[in-house]
């Protein structure tokens, strides 16, 4: 995995500034007030700081953004990174500060001056989350990053503080390195023994092969593997730190490892990118990750369902029809359509086993939510108000993108087939919302669910708010906040 930037805590000691080796970051308001550890380095710098704001250099910059200084006077740091934050700022703009000192971060150390900040945590979070480089099949030898080092007036409440904080940013971690890796290193079985190694966190884990989901019934799932010479499994993973006996919350993945349409063939251009179609079952392994660091005070199960769809002489074809567990047969008009058939079987797997208190399924579904909702929003499909509107504000409140996307009769009346109780798929119009009545077909009536279809966010093309280009982590944070404020107020 990839190890987040090393994190270290110290009482402020204003004659350590000056010697303070690599890079130094200090804070300074958008109306040019100092504070102490400022008005230390303008000081050594012979009146730098008072220059830059007497000549205007912060009127135009947002809270947050950054001018960098290369070997400044004064002190022994190969750059100083003046910030400008106000000193009461909100936990977008201390997190976007953080993320402005991450994108700089490189193998140097750096000393943060946050003695008079307000939110010191939410920075240092910014700052973990955008300092991430995937470079494990780079043959060049990796620079090691160096550490940050936090200079408070309390390090040890701060630090207490950290713990969650740092908590998740292992777990989005965890997510961004399963869906970067390639599908040749990533295999199923790999998959598997990746969440298996959870055990050493708390975790209760265990996985279902193709013969006990053959046993269940679970021809959905099965039919999407069919055509792949690496098995399809399920993993299963517990975390069970409420209340004994009461009914946990499920979330569950989509694991398609790679996917090529199977009969159904993709174009060449752009398949590629199908090694992050596992990227709800990334989002689901690294929320319980980070639920085991911070010894969550809620009963969690999260399942995922691992599967390859490939193309060769035992694949499904357009046409077939396949059993789900529920017991409702599937006419496959699109084995492209796989991903729906994969939740079909987990989500009713989920509800007979665990009996939850509410389901929570997320996948790179469709690219119609793509089409609708571009990079900055997951789409949100809900049969219960209470249960997404939590959801939506955690999302919100972590700055992750999210939209509720509507439902009804009319689309599911897209799934009717001649042959069978359902088609996989209800045609090109509004295509995120038929596969999402398809998935509600396999909740029960009283079960509250979301359906998140992370297509658009899981993977982009471009920097976001947290991460550089690539695998985003997207959706860690907001279950994470969710579960914390549904589950552990109570």
């Amino acid at each position: 995995m990839t190890t987040p930037v090393s994190i270290a805590f110290a009482e402020t000691d204003l004659d350590a500034i000056a010697t303070a080796e690599g890079r130094v970051a200090v804070f300074v308001t958008p109306e040019g007030k100092l504070d102490a550890a400022a008005r230390r380095v303008n000081r050594l710098t012979k009146g730098t700081l008072v220059r830059m704001v007497e000549k205007g250099a912060l009127e135009k910059k947002k809270p947050g953004d950054v001018i960098s200084l290369n070997w400044p006077t004064g002190l022994a740091a190969e750059v100083l990174d003046v910030v400008c934050l106000p000193r009461n700022a909100s936990i977008e703009d201390s997190r976007r500060a953080g993320v402005a000192l991450g994108r700089l971060k490189d193998d140097k150390a750096l000393l943060v001056l946050g003695g008079s900040l307000r939110r010191p945590v939410e920075l240092l979070l910014g700052t973990v989350l955008r300092a991430y480089e995937f470079v494990t099949h780079k043959t060049a030898e990796a620079k090691v990053a160096g550490s940050v080092t936090l200079m408070v007036s309390k390090p040890d409440e701060v630090k207490a503080e950290a713990a969650n904080a740092l908590a998740v940013a292992e777990g989005v971690f965890f997510t961004r390195d399963l869906v970067s890796d390639p599908a040749n290193h990533l295999t199923t079985t790999e998959f598997a023994s990746r969440i298996t190694s959870l055990k050493d966190l708390g975790l209760k884990i265990s996985v279902l092969d193709e013969a006990e989901m053959e046993k269940l019934g679970m021809g959905a799932l099965l039919c999407v593997g069919h055509g792949s010479a690496t098995p399809s499994k399920i993993a299963v993973m517990e975390w069970m730190g409420g209340p004994k006996g009461e009914a946990p919350l499920a979330l569950v993945g989509k694991g398609v490892v790679f996917d090529t349409g199977g009969i159904s063939l993709k174009p060449a251009a752009g398949m590629e990118d199908m090694t992050m179609d596992m990227g709800g079952a990334a989002v689901v392994v690294g929320t319980m990750r980070t639920l085991a660091l911070r010894g969550a005070r809620a009963n969690v199960v999260g399942l995922v369902g691992l599967v390859e769809n490939m193309p060769s002489d035992r694949a499904t074809r357009p046409g077939d029809v396949v059993t789900s567990m529920k017991g409702d047969t599937i006419e496959v008009i699109n084995t492209d359509a796989e991903g729906r058939l994969v939740l079909a079987d987990v989500l009713w797997y989920a509800q007979e086993k665990y009996k939850p208190r509410g389901v929570i399924d997320l996948a790179t579904l469709t690219g119609a939510i793509i089409v609708g909702l571009g990079n900055e929003n997951a789409g949100v499909f809900s049969n219960d108000d209470d249960l997404c509107k939590a959801f939506l504000k955690a999302a919100e409140a972590e700055g992750e993108g999210a939209w509720r996307m509507p439902m009804g009769q009319a689309y599911d009346d897209k799934l009717k087939s001649q042959i069978a109780d359902m088609k996989n798929v209800g045609g090109r119009e509004a295509g995120s919302i038929t596969a999402a009545q398809f998935i509600k077909r396999f909740i029960k009536d009283d079960m509250p669910w979301i359906h998140l279809d992370i297509a658009g966010v899981a993977s982009v093309k471009a920097e976001t708010a947290y991460a550089p280009r690539g695998a985003t982590g997207w959706g860690v944070m907001a279950l994470n906040r969710m579960i914390a404020d549904m589950l552990e107020q109570e």
